[in-house]
């Protein structure tokens, strides 16, 4: 397992709750969304059975913080293995789940 954690600079997000999306198995992931403690900042940690990628992964979750206001919100993502696609559509599903008022 690689473990590691980003902190981005993001506008202010106003999530409602938390969020739960996706599962951990092979070629998969679970992404965990919260309201973290610094509005002008998304901290992402990662946990992944795919050592080695570390920049594609910075590259996805920059990505992410630049197309939605994820500031204040701390969001956990437990991998196995995902492709950047996947990773992107499972960022997006728990970002729109933790916004909704149908949770």
């Amino acid at each position: 397992m690689e473990r590691f954690e980003i902190k981005l600079p993001a506008s202010a997000a106003g999530a409602r709750g938390t969020a739960l999306c996706g599962v951990v198995s092979s070629g998969n992931l679970e992404v965990l969304v919260e309201r973290g403690d610094d509005p002008a900042t998304c901290t992402i940690e990662v946990n992944t059975s795919a050592h080695g990628f570390r920049e594609i992964w910075e590259a996805v979750l920059a990505d992410f913080a630049k197309r939605h206001p994820a500031g204040g919100l701390r969001i956990a993502i437990n991998d196995a293995g995902a492709t950047p696609a996947v990773v992107s559509l499972r960022l997006d599903q728990a970002f729109q789940t933790s916004r909704s008022d149908k949770q």
